[in-house]
């Protein structure tokens, strides 16, 4: 298992990359939709955007 990106809504950076490549996504609200990271408390998005970036 990787690491854990959003901790309010356990969502680990495997997930989020996956969501990336298969749905194409480009941006946090993208993200936070298909997979609830960063729709807790919101401190994960800095780390969301990181990940967006390195998978673009």
């Amino acid at each position: 298992m990787s690491e854990t990106v959003c901790h309010c809504m356990d969502v680990d950076r495997d997930t989020i990359v996956k969501a990336i490549k298969e749905k194409n996504l480009t941006t946090v609200e993208e993200v936070q939709d298909a997979t609830s990271a960063g729709t807790g408390c919101g401190g994960c998005v800095p780390d969301i955007e990181e990940i967006l970036a390195e998978n673009n």
